[in-house]
């Protein structure tokens, strides 16, 4: 094993081998409100579940020079309000362009082609083509030297339809093709799923679709 003392490298090293190694990591793509109405949007892949009860989420926004907050962040603070959408394969190439530096002016779902409906819960607006969107109010904060982290309860919840089967509150994981996030700039698709019998102790490759094992996980 190569080891290493993670005391001795610096930020940047850190950052590379933790991003590189934690993988594949789901990206949030997170709507908020400016001052003036504007709406914001943009991808973080230090992102998760923490929970059910209550309903939360966690996404992990670096600072910038000067400890100078990044839009979403400075918006989440200010109104406790913001949305995290999953984005799929159909909307993956206008997720990353959503990362793209645009002027403070400039609304990067107008520049992706992106379009904003109303939320039921919060003010910031939902993006039509996602398959899903999570509508959140701000329920903790962490904050580190290069980092805020938000903990966000989730109050409501929008999904493509037919994306849920709602008798049973399972998801049709067959029609469900998220992207994630893999190193550097590479993203990952979830087209090759295979499940593990628990009786045989075996993987099973599945193509195509979602076994029964993984859709009750």
């Amino acid at each position: 094993m190569t080891e290493i003392d993670f005391s001795e490298l610096d930020t940047h090293a850190r950052y590379k081998l933790m991003a590189s190694l934690i993988v594949p990591r789901p990206i949030a793509l997170i709507t908020t409100l400016a001052p003036d109405g504007a709406i914001n949007a943009a991808p973080f892949s230090m992102f998760n579940m923490l929970g059910e009860d209550p309903p939360v989420l966690m996404v992990s926004i670096n600072k910038l020079d000067k400890g100078q907050l990044k839009d979403t962040a400075a918006h989440i603070l200010r109104t406790g309000e913001f949305v995290v959408h999953i984005a799929d394969e159909p909307i993956a190439a206008a997720m990353h362009r959503c990362g793209d530096r645009l002027p403070v002016t400039q609304s990067e779902l107008a520049y992706t082609g992106l379009t904003a409906v109303p939320s039921r819960t919060v003010a910031p607006p939902r993006i039509a083509q996602a398959p899903v969107a999570f509508e959140c109010v701000l329920h903790e904060t962490m904050q580190t030297a290069s980092r805020y982290v938000f903990i966000g309860r989730v109050k409501w919840l929008a999904v493509r339809e037919g994306l849920v089967d709602t008798e049973r509150w399972r998801v049709r994981l067959q029609e469900f093709f998220p992207v994630g996030r893999f190193g550097a700039s590479f993203y990952v698709d979830c087209r090759n799923r295979f499940a593990i019998e628990a009786d045989e102790g075996l993987a099973v490759e599945k193509r195509g679709g979602a076994s029964t094992s993984i859709d009750e996980m």
